[in-house]
């Protein structure tokens, strides 16, 4: 618990903070799937209609930075793609990019780890001879 009575202040005020920009998360949220479901409704003047409207509140909520302003440029420019990408193919659908994974040693690097630790173990190692003691 905070000790102080800012501390405390701070407190209730990134309560506050934190409601607010959940809710501004959500209305771009909201706002791309808009677009993502005109897009995949196939016709292109509708989708970008809905883009047209939707990318005032992209471009509001990276101004509050609540998202980074290169994530906003890569979600309109991943709208103006699938958008373009309507001519007479009919309805697009958007994928989702798998999250990343943690990095994973390359296979060349374990293969040849699990080829060199054999060799290793099949060596055995000599036992220390006993010291002598001296005689005095």
């Amino acid at each position: 618990m905070a000790n102080t009575a800012q501390a405390r202040k701070r407190a209730r005020q990134s309560v506050k903070v934190n409601a607010h920009n959940a809710a501004l998360r959500s209305t771009l949220r909201t706002a791309i799937k808009k677009v993502i479901k005109a897009v995949e409704t196939g016709d292109k003047a509708v989708a970008m209609a809905a883009y047209q409207e939707n990318v005032s509140v992209i471009d509001r909520i990276a101004d509050k930075k609540i998202i980074h302003k290169n994530k906003a440029a890569r979600h309109k420019s991943r709208l103006t793609a699938a958008i373009k990408a309507l001519t007479s193919a009919g309805p697009v659908k958007l994928e989702k990019k798998a999250a990343p994974k943690a990095k994973a040693a390359p296979k060349e690097k374990a293969e040849t780890a699990k080829k060199a630790a054999p060799a290793k173990a099949a060596a055995p190692k000599k036992a220390a001879a006993p010291k002598k003691a001296k005689a005095e």
